[in-house]
C-alpha cells in the first residue's frame, strides 16, 4: 500500500473530512518529529501506509460502543487515530510528558474533543475499558500482566505486533486462557494483528 492508496482507503471508509483531518495530524507529526523522535525518520515518507492506516483499521476490529485505552500512544498511533475516527471514548496512556504535550497539542489543534490523555504508566492506573490497544509497546503477556486493572473479561485486546505476533501468542504458553486470534494486517501481508477477548490468568496449572 503507496501513500495515495493509504490516503484513499481512509476516506473511502471514514470520509473526506476524516481523511483531511488526519492529513493535519501528519503534518503535527512531521514537524514534531524534527524535535523529539516520534517516529522513525525512515518512515516519515509512508506515514500514511506504516502509521495511520496501520492505526486505523483497528477501529472495524472493535466493539461499536464502550471506551477505548490505548497503552503508550507515544506519537498517536494508534489511540489519537482511533480516537479522530471514532465517537466513543478514547483514553491514550503515554508516560512521557514530552509525548503526551504532543498528543494534547494535537488534540487541540484537530478539535478532537472525545479524548483522555494521562500521563503515568500504565501499571498506576484503573480504569476498565472495552478495548485495549498496544502497538508494540512490551511483549504481550507483559501487556497483559500491566494493563490487568483496566481490562475486565469483556475486554477486547488489539494488539499489532509487527512480524512476531503468532509467535508471542505461542509463547503465552498454558498461563493465559481466552480467545486468541491472528489477523493479518492491510498494510503489511508480514505484519499481524492480535485479537484477544476473555483473558484471564491461570493460578494453577496440572502438570502435563
Amino acid at each position: 500500500m503507496n501513500e495515495e492508496e493509504a490516503q484513499d482507503w481512509v476516506a473511502m471508509r471514514f470520509g473526506a473530512a476524516s481523511r483531511d483531518r488526519l492529513r493535519r495530524f501528519a503534518t503535527l507529526v512531521q514537524r514534531e518529529t524534527a524535535q523529539q523522535n516520534l517516529i522513525a525518520a525512515s518512515t516519515i515518507g509512508s506515514i500514511w501506509a506504516r502509521h495511520i492506516v496501520d492505526s486505523a483499521q483497528l477501529v472495524s476490529l472493535a466493539p461499536r460502543d464502550g471506551t477505548w485505552l490505548d497503552v503508550g500512544t507515544g506519537a498517536g498511533f494508534p489511540g489519537l487515530i482511533v480516537a479522530a475516527l471514532r465517537p466513543e471514548p478514547t483514553v491514550l496512556v503515554e508516560p512521557r510528558r514530552l509525548r503526551a504535550a504532543f498528543l494534547s497539542h494535537a488534540v487541540s489543534v484537530l478539535g478532537i474533543t472525545n479524548v483522555q490523555i494521562v500521563t503515568s504508566k500504565i501499571e498506576h492506573l484503573q480504569h476498565p475499558s472495552k478495548v485495549v490497544s498496544a502497538r508494540a509497546v512490551a511483549p504481550v503477556e507483559r501487556l497483559l500482566c500491566a494493563a490487568s486493572a483496566c481490562a475486565t473479561m469483556e475486554t477486547r485486546w488489539l494488539l499489532p505486533r509487527g512480524r512476531q505476533g503468532a509467535a508471542e501468542l505461542r509463547s503465552l504458553g498454558r498461563r493465559w486462557s481466552g480467545e486468541f486470534h491472528v489477523k493479518q494486517s492491510i498494510t503489511d501481508e508480514l505484519s499481524s494483528i492480535l485479537i484477544l477477548d476473555g483473558v484471564s490468568f491461570r493460578h494453577s496449572v496440572e502438570p502435563s
